[in-house]
């Protein structure tokens, strides 16, 4: 009998784009008792409706994966709202969830809790060590203080939650908006669309030369699943897939892929952002077992597939 079987579990975020995919494999895992709150009734920065929540679903398991998220323009744009939100919503469920004496709470951070000049690739221990990187610091430092949280609480009250720090996820039903989505999906979108417009040219942020670290949607949701199921610590652990590319890399890949043959022309007034990321993802495996399985181009080539069908429909 598997792990999950008996478990009641709640997944915030259930309904997005790495929730649908954690549903679905703890589905297969079979669990069969999964509590998805959608925001439309259910305000997860209100202490009501958490208890409310928490009541009624009973849960064994809380996996934490909403979040208020962006890319650099997004969070450029909103960064009172994104740390607000992000915060309440973290600090209040975990809050909760001690009050009620549910027994595992899973955190999902993220990898802009990061300083900004961190050594790569980052190790956990290194997560203190500067400021995060100024675009999306906000973000970073509420989701940050989720780690707090649980170690505070771990030390004090014997709370059983843990902390894990994805780096950036894509894959098939990522979000594809121009305005609030991440670099691979804009991408993807600008080329298909410069493409069928029959247009000369793209126009990409920076220069090209900060690199990124980019993580399977399967994958980190096995990773997080695995963790849910098998680690019991608060000390921070990285989910990636262990490899570096420079965006300018990662463009000409992705034009390749969706077949643009017009010009790469960079905006080098808009930021970069972060200038390295890449993870040291040794902490996972030897914890939990987790490694990613997923070849870049073969998930690149998946992703890309999903969203020529999903817009031409």
């Amino acid at each position: 009998m598997s792990f999950w079987t008996n478990k009641r579990v709640i997944v915030t975020g259930g309904a997005g784009f790495l929730g649908r995919v954690v549903v679905a494999q703890l589905k297969a895992k079979g669990c069969r008792h999964i509590t998805i709150p959608r925001s439309a009734q259910c305000d997860l920065r209100k202490t009501s409706a958490i208890r409310k929540l928490y009541a009624q679903a009973k849960p064994d398991v809380i996996i934490h994966l909403a979040a208020v998220v962006g890319g650099i323009g997004a969070n450029r744009e909103n960064p009172g709202k994104f740390f607000y939100d992000n915060l309440i919503m973290g600090v209040e469920l975990m809050e909760q969830a001690r009050q009620m004496g549910i027994p595992k709470f899973a955190a999902i951070g993220t990898i802009c809790a990061y300083p900004k000049f961190c050594p790569v690739p980052f190790k956990e221990d290194n997560i203190w060590n500067g400021y995060p990187e100024e675009t999306n610091a906000p973000y970073g430092l509420a989701k940050k203080m989720l780690l707090v949280q649980s170690q505070a609480y771990r030390q004090q009250y014997d709370f059983n939650s843990i902390y894990l720090l994805p780096v950036n996820l894509y894959g098939p039903g990522d979000n594809f908006s121009l305005t609030s989505s991440h670099v691979i999906p804009a991408l993807i979108r600008k080329c298909v669309e410069a493409k069928a417009r029959g247009d000369k040219q793209i126009v990409v942020w920076g220069t090209g030369k900060a690199t990124r670290e980019f993580l399977y949607v399967d994958d980190a949701a096995r990773g997080i699943i695995l963790a849910a199921e098998k680690y019991n610590s608060s000390e921070p652990v990285n989910l990636g897939a262990g490899f570096e590319i420079s965006i300018k890399k990662l463009v000409e890949l992705i034009v390749r892929l969706t077949k643009f043959k017009g010009e790469i022309v960079w905006d080098k007034t808009k930021p970069d952002g972060q200038p390295r990321r890449c993870l040291n993802t040794a902490r996972a495996y030897k914890e939990f077992g987790f490694k990613a399985k997923m070849p870049f181009e073969t998930g690149l080539k998946r992703t890309i597939a999903w969203y020529e069908q999903n817009t031409s429909a």
